[in-house]
């Protein structure tokens, strides 16, 4: 029984471990996620000829702020959507713990019931072990639910056509000259 708590030890720490990747990827999606908050609110304001005071005279100006805005709105997507799959990753790492750590039980001789709530010292029974597992799993699963959501909104946002969206921007600069 020792051995197999020890075993189930080593999948708390892939489990810390992972959860120490999910936070460092919180903070990452978070930032990209401002960025593109403050990159979508600039264009607005971009957008208006009014804000470019003497810069009005240069030629193409508006046209090239809002494309290179709209290239690093595409690219602050594009890494959020890989940040997310990470995320995905992660869920599946800790389904992938969850399982192995029931297989650990599968592997020797089932315990009984009785064994499974034994405590030993210090010790936590196995019962506790494997279901610290699972809600570990299951929290993480929860929360990968919600940013899938996002994932998909990521998807399907961005996906814009750019010949579309340029023959936008010709109607509006037409008029400007």
């Amino acid at each position: 029984m020792e051995t197999t708590i020890r075993k189930l030890q080593q999948k708390y720490r892939k489990i810390r471990d992972e959860m120490g990747r999910w936070d460092e990827l919180q903070t990452r999606i978070l930032s990209q996620f401002g960025n593109a908050s403050s990159i979508i609110e600039r264009l607005q304001v971009l957008g208006e000829a009014k804000n470019y005071g003497m810069m009005r005279s240069l030629p193409d100006i508006k046209k090239e702020l809002l494309g290179k805005q709209m290239e690093t709105l595409e690219m602050i997507f594009y890494s959020m959507r890989e940040t997310l799959k990470e995320f995905h990753a992660i869920v599946r790492s800790l389904d992938k713990i969850a399982r192995d750590g029931s297989q650990l039980l599968k592997g020797g001789s089932t315990p009984t019931a009785q064994q499974m709530q034994l405590r030993v010292g210090i010790w936590p029974s196995l019962a506790d072990c494997l279901g610290g597992l699972r809600s570990i799993h299951e929290m993480y699963r929860a929360d990968s639910s919600d940013i899938a959501a996002l994932r998909q909104l990521l998807m399907d946002q961005p996906n814009i056509p750019r010949d579309e969206v340029q023959s936008i921007f010709d109607i509006i600069f037409a008029n400007e000259n």
